[in-house]
């Protein structure tokens, strides 16, 4: 098992495809599983057109990341393309993607069984399902894979992810770019694989329940599948008061009043619920506040259930860099031998923007932790993981894959 990053960047994407192709060939590499982020500027056709002819009948995932990617060697900046090549001849490997159209659930159960059968291996359970996807509808289809692989092997990823929330994010399978899909991939290593997904925030002490939910999409236009994103009342009284008097304030008064975005006021105070408990210690899931509503409802880049207990959560910077290593550290431990190749890291990218000019020191204590293996890391508009033997969607959150040698 070898595995090495590549990154480049600049505005013309033939140009950074060049600059990749070179490096591709200085590597020496024949991947069996490629990763590809890029930033959303980007031409899609072309990024493709060379992944597919580079890396003809290898596997292929990605699509956009906020702001570009991150290696071990530093943050790429908005422009960048950054590659993670998989070199597994012993291991199977193998990718398809799909529009996630009317049944969501009913497509990601599909692609995962294409996935499989480009793997040479139908029916089978793979160590690792990797998808990356269109935001709004993740629980939709984590529960679609759960049909056929249950929570008996983790489902790791991230939603595709754009600079500003303006729904410019992509995805990147086998076929070509997607806007509203689902990109799966599957793994067989001969090297094993671990696995961490964890956030960065802590309880405050305040906490509700969900009395009333509604059913309609954000101002984003992100679609929410059913429902279960539009948080209407807690413990009775408009989701939005009782989330400003849990945090002292963080929405603007106006906003409030009068609604609109709030990802910015509130990723450092976040809701969560609980996912269980391990010796006395609860964890959560993370759900990140997007919108206050006309009816000073809240609405959210994760799904709640009415009757739920909504937890207020805070974080701060320097936890934010932290956990990351945290992360990075805990795949690395799962791992047999703990001897790495390399690794991947999913980063909310709401985080991001969160910890601001301290994210280079996000990308500098990711390579820490992987002790300067080669990795790749994406912004994400939502996290897929593993939480207490079960998959599941969360916002905010951090996820990690090593591989062993």
């Amino acid at each position: 098992m070898q595995v090495t990053s590549v990154m480049a960047a600049g505005p013309d994407t033939a140009q950074v495809v060049a600059d990749l192709d070179r490096r591709v060939r200085a590597s020496g590499l024949q991947p069996q599983f490629v990763y590809v982020f890029y930033g959303q500027r980007h031409d899609d056709a072309v990024v493709h057109a060379f992944v597919a002819e580079r890396f003809a009948g290898a596997a292929v995932v990605g699509g956009t990341s906020s702001a570009g990617v991150m290696t071990e060697h530093g943050l790429g900046g908005p422009d960048s393309i950054g590659l993670l090549l998989v070199d597994d001849p012993d291991g199977a490997y193998g990718s398809a993607a799909t529009s996630l159209g009317a049944d969501a659930a009913g497509a990601a159960e599909a692609a995962l069984n294409a996935a499989l059968e480009a793997a040479d291996s139908p029916g089978e359970l793979p160590e690792l399902v990797w998808i990356y996807q269109s935001p709004g509808r993740e629980e939709a289809v984590v529960d679609g894979l759960r049909r056929v692989v249950g929570d008996r092997c983790p489902i790791i990823g991230g939603s595709s992810a754009d600079d500003d929330v303006s729904g410019r994010w992509r995805q990147l399978g086998p076929g070509g770019p997607l806007t509203d899909g689902l990109v799966v991939g599957v793994m067989f290593s001969s090297g094993g694989i671990g696995f961490g997904f964890q956030g960065g925030y802590e309880p405050t002490g305040t906490h509700g329940v969900v009395t009333e939910l509604g059913f309609d999409r954000g101002e984003s236009g992100i679609v929410t599948d059913g429902g279960g994103r539009h948080i209407l009342a807690i413990d009775g009284e408009p989701a939005a008061d009782v989330y400003q008097r849990w945090t002292g304030g963080a929405v603007p008064e106006d906003v409030i009043a009068d609604g609109g975005t709030i990802l910015a006021d509130t990723t450092m105070t976040p809701l969560a619920v609980s996912a269980g408990k391990v010796d006395e210690v609860t964890h959560f899931r993370l759900i990140h506040p997007e919108t206050v509503t006309a009816e000073r409802g809240l609405t959210t880049f994760a799904k709640v259930e009415e009757g739920a207990r909504l937890y207020g959560m805070r974080g701060d910077r320097d936890r934010l860099v932290r956990r990351v290593g945290r992360v990075a550290s805990t795949a690395i431990a799962t791992v047999p031998g703990n001897e790495i190749a390399g690794g991947l890291v999913v980063y909310c990218a709401g985080c991001r923007m969160a910890v601001g000019e301290q994210v280079s020191a996000v990308a500098a204590t990711a390579a820490e932790s992987f002790g300067r293996a080669p990795f790749l890391g994406c912004f994400t508009f939502g996290e897929q993981g593993v939480i207490l033997d079960r998959n599941v969607h969360g916002n905010l959150m951090i996820s990690a894959i090593a591989f062993g040698r």
